[in-house]
Parts: C-alpha cells; structure tokens; sequence
C-alpha cells in the first residue's frame, strides 16, 4: 500500500464509523421512545383501574353502607333484644352521620332497656319538638310507670296518643296506666280501640282481660281468654292483678329497664316467653307473629258482642 492509499482507508474507515454510531444511534432512538411509550400506557392503564375500582368501592358503599341501611340494622337489633349492642351501633351511626331524631329515639330505648333511666329521660326529652316528639312522650310515660308514678304517666301517655291516636301499643300502654292509676272508667276507651287495632297483641288482649275483671265481668273476661288461648301463666297474672286492683292495692311494676337473664339468637323466643308470663308490664309491646292466635270475633261473635260491653255497670255500650 502506497502513501497515496492512506487517506483513503481513512476516509472509508471513518464513514463506516459515522454509519455505525447514526445507526446505533437510531435504534437507540426507536427503542427508547417505544419503551417510554409502554410505560406512559402502563401508567394509564394503571390510573383508570384504579378511578374504575373507586367508582366501584364508592356506588357499593353508597347502596349498602348508607344512614338508613344502618338505622334499619339497629332496629332490627334492637327487636332481637340486643340492646347492649344496639348502643355501640348508634355510637357509630352518629359519628359518622351525626346525631338525629331517629338515632335519639334508639339509644333513649336502648338506654331504658338497659336500666339507665337518668340518661334515658334525658334523650326522651330531646325528642320533644322533634317530629318524634310522640316517641318522646310515650318513653317518659313508660319510665313514670317503671317508678309507680301512673298519674304522672297517665298525662305522658295522654299527649303521646293526640299525636299518634293510632299507636295500638300506645294505647295499650295507656288504657294499663289508667287501670294502674285508678282512673277505671277512662281505660275503656284506648284498651278497646288497642284491641281492635292489633286484634293479635298478647298485651292488648291480657290488658283488656283485667279491665273486665276490675269491673266485675268476670264471665266476659273468660270467654275472652279463652278465645284467645291465654296461658295459664297469663291468666293467673291478670287475675292477680285484678284482686289486687279491686282492694286497692298497688303492686310493684315489673321494671321495664330490668336486663333479661341472656340474649342472643333465642331472644325473640325468650321475650315471647317472658310476656305471657308477665302480661301486664307497663312497657313498648312487641305484637306476637304467630298466626295461632286468634281473637274472639274470629271464633265466636257471641263472644265478641259479649266482650264489647265494657261498662262499669255492665250495660252494653257501643264499641268505641
């Protein structure tokens, strides 16, 4: 190779150089953008599953873990006779979405179940100018009565029925405290209209039982315990009272905020238990959901016709 030959191989051998680093660097080019590109694809991909799985999360707990779904699991704890638990439960239902007429009147219930009557008259008193001022009356009525102050919750009663006059478990509740405070002739009225109302309540029934027997219907307050099959725990109860009441005497009331002996799964059966067998507590009646009882216009109109003379003097009067 001549001296003439050198600039040559140079010059080819640095073309190739130069051809060599364009294409390095081309490709380098290409596959650095394409990687770039995956991951900001990647990252959007990413970022919509993730707006995907909040709106989910969201629409879920927007249909299932709402005020209402909650206030309904608390009432149905609370007809279960949880009321230990119920009282966490509004505790959390209030933290989150505060406290309301319908969350007062749960934890006040709960709170005389549970035999805190101071804390319970407070929460009944918050009720009153609310729309569930009648609830607050009633619960004032039910606690009076737990203290044997019947005249007292006579008058609470009173002004829960003018604004629920179709409570029948209210009305129960009142025509009781009536017989309990010696107005007689005044429990008449809403122990019929509780009666006809909810023809099925064990309360209803044993309350007006005791108004019969009180007034000297003796026969009339048979036919009527026998046509609704009344235990004889029931009917030793109203027969109890009724001698009690005819002397002028005046028992301790059953404590409505007395804790039961357990609770649990068996509570509902339990309380059915308990209230034939205390028939006359002063208390926020449960209406039995057996469909094995029945009332006396269903098996016997006689006896129907027979029960509704309720009168002192046992002189037939029309139904209220």
């Amino acid at each position: 190779m001549t001296n003439e030959d050198f600039p040559r191989v140079r010059s080819h051998r640095t073309g190739r150089l130069l051809a060599c680093a364009v294409a390095a660097a081309a490709t380098f080019a290409a596959t650095g953008c394409g990687a770039l590109k995956d991951q900001y694809a990647a990252a959007a991909d990413a970022q919509q599953r993730a707006s995907a799985e909040a709106a989910a999360d969201t629409k879920a707990g927007a249909s299932v873990d709402s005020k209402a779904t909650y206030l309904k699991l608390v009432e149905q704890m609370q007809k279960e006779g949880l009321w230990f638990a119920s009282l966490a439960h509004i505790d959390a239902l209030e933290q989150r979405w505060g406290v309301s007429p319908e969350s007062t009147r749960m934890r006040a219930d709960a709170l005389r179940q549970t035999g805190q009557a101071a804390a319970s008259e407070q929460a009944y008193r918050q009720l009153v100018g609310t729309p569930l001022e009648s609830a607050g009356y009633r619960g004032l009525g039910l606690l009076a009565g737990a203290r044997g102050s019947f005249p007292e919750a006579v008058q609470l009663l009173k002004r829960a029925q003018r604004l629920t006059p179709t409570d029948a478990a209210l009305l129960s509740d009142l025509g009781y405290a009536s017989l309990r405070a010696g107005q007689i002739d005044e429990a008449r009225l809403p122990l019929m209209q509780a009666l006809q109302l909810r023809p099925d309540s064990t309360q209803a029934q044993s309350n007006l039982a005791l108004y019969l027997e009180v007034t000297g219907q003796d026969e009339q307050a048979s036919r009527l315990m026998d046509a609704n099959r009344m235990s004889p725990a029931a009917r030793a109860a109203v027969h109890d009272a009724a001698q009690q009441l005819r002397a002028g005497g005046s028992r301790p009331l059953a404590a409505t905020g007395s804790l039961q002996p357990a609770a649990g799964v068996a509570a509902t059966a339990r309380e059915d238990q308990a209230q034939q067998q205390q028939p006359l507590m002063l208390k926020a009646s449960r209406w039995s959901s057996s469909g094995g009882i029945r009332t006396a216009s269903q098996l016997n109109p006689a006896t129907a016709d027979a029960a509704v003379s309720l009168s002192p003097n046992s002189n037939p009067r029309g139904t209220p």
